[in-house]
């Protein structure tokens, strides 16, 4: 299988580390230039060194901006006018008793987690319609549906960005672009170590903390590991070329598995 995504742009939101990276790093690997978006101007700078020290020569742009406001999102949509390919990644995530997830943090999460996928799909899927292709990919989660007892903020929030993605999807239907999400599960990034380490044993060492996690907190889990980024943005970048070009509406899994499914 051969993917070419060249002459295509793809923007990937929240994408100086970690999964976000990854994507990006898969996308320009294809042959997309690829929209980098982080927060600040440093940390958007940081991540394109990495990259292109990876891989020289690619085609890469700076979409510094916090997408979560008004202002952040115009800043990207003044560097990036139009995209083929719109990848809404970011994300946040933390472990609180459900009882003490007080209204303002329920609103952060949502502000974070869904309205901007709303906001840049908004934005950017009118000019693909146009185009007559097209593909938005949101990174959703297996909390979305196995919602964890600690952080049940992140995983309504994930939820509601399954239907985001179902219901754009119709928006766009018969005009060449397709809406689709990926079911994340548990996968190996800084943050996750940190969030690891918050529900087990910090003295563990990292191999055994790891293990220790998913049997503790993930027991359903086939794979009986965590991802590594690489393996979502595989997906992403299968689901973003013209080869997935009859795929939309959908929720693909990379999720490691469940001994009992119960996603569709």
């Amino acid at each position: 299988m051969q993917i070419d995504l060249s002459g295509k742009t793809a923007l990937v939101t929240g994408s100086t580390q970690g999964i976000g990276a990854a994507i990006a790093l898969g996308l320009a690997r294809a042959g997309a230039r690829v929209a980098v978006n982080g927060r600040t101007e440093e940390s958007v700078g940081r991540a394109l060194e990495r990259l292109a020290a990876e891989l020289p020569g690619a085609d890469l742009i700076a979409a510094p901006g916090d997408i979560a406001t008004d202002e952040g999102a115009r800043r990207v949509l003044d560097a990036v006018e139009h995209t083929d390919v719109l990848v809404n990644n970011l994300g946040i995530f933390g472990a609180r008793p459900a009882l003490e997830v007080e209204d303002d943090e329920w609103r952060r999460y949502f502000e974070v987690n869904v309205l901007t996928a709303v906001r840049m799909t908004r934005a950017y899927l009118p000019g693909m319609r146009e185009r007559a292709w097209g593909r938005v990919l949101n990174i959703a989660s297996d909390s979305a549906v196995v919602v964890p007892a600690e952080m049940i903020h992140y995983g309504v929030t994930k939820t509601a960005l399954l239907s985001v993605s179902r219901g754009f999807a119709k928006e766009a239907a018969g005009t060449g672009v397709t809406v689709n999400s990926v079911i994340a599960g548990p996968t190996h990034t800084g943050g996750v170590e940190d969030f690891v380490y918050e529900l087990v044993d910090k003295n563990l060492p990292w191999d055994e903390a790891q293990r220790t996690f998913m049997r503790e907190h993930r027991p359903q889990s086939l794979l009986q590991r965590l991802i590594e980024p690489e393996e979502i943005a595989n997906m992403v970048v299968y689901l973003s070329s013209p080869l997935a070009s009859a795929t939309t509406g959908g929720a693909l899994r990379v999720d490691g598995g469940y001994v009992d499914s119960i996603l569709p």
